[in-house]
């Protein structure tokens, strides 16, 4: 899987697997997203703070929303060792 910048280890949580699969999304669809700079269900402000992680090297959040309504979190650390997919309950 190639983007705009490293994903590092893949980390899915449990719930966020079962909440993924069972709407009938697979995870790749999300971190497809995530990888290429497309923010899902976020405020402009913070589509430009992760635009500008892009650049400065800083923690990257991106909110999507399954097929039935979930909201799934994926957050990839600064040094982009490791990309986290949750739900913004596990946070």
């Amino acid at each position: 899987m190639q983007g705009k910048f490293p994903l590092g280890k893949l980390v899915v949580t449990r719930s966020a697997l079962e909440a993924v699969q069972q709407a009938g999304n697979t995870p790749w669809e999300f971190l497809d997203k995530h990888q290429n700079a497309d923010w899902g269900e976020l405020e402009e402000f913070d589509w430009h703070e992760n635009n500008d992680a892009l650049l400065k090297g800083k923690q990257i959040r991106s909110s999507y929303m399954t097929a039935s309504g979930q909201r799934i979190w994926i957050i990839t650390e600064a040094d982009r060792s490791q990309t986290t997919m949750l739900l913004p309950t596990e946070y």
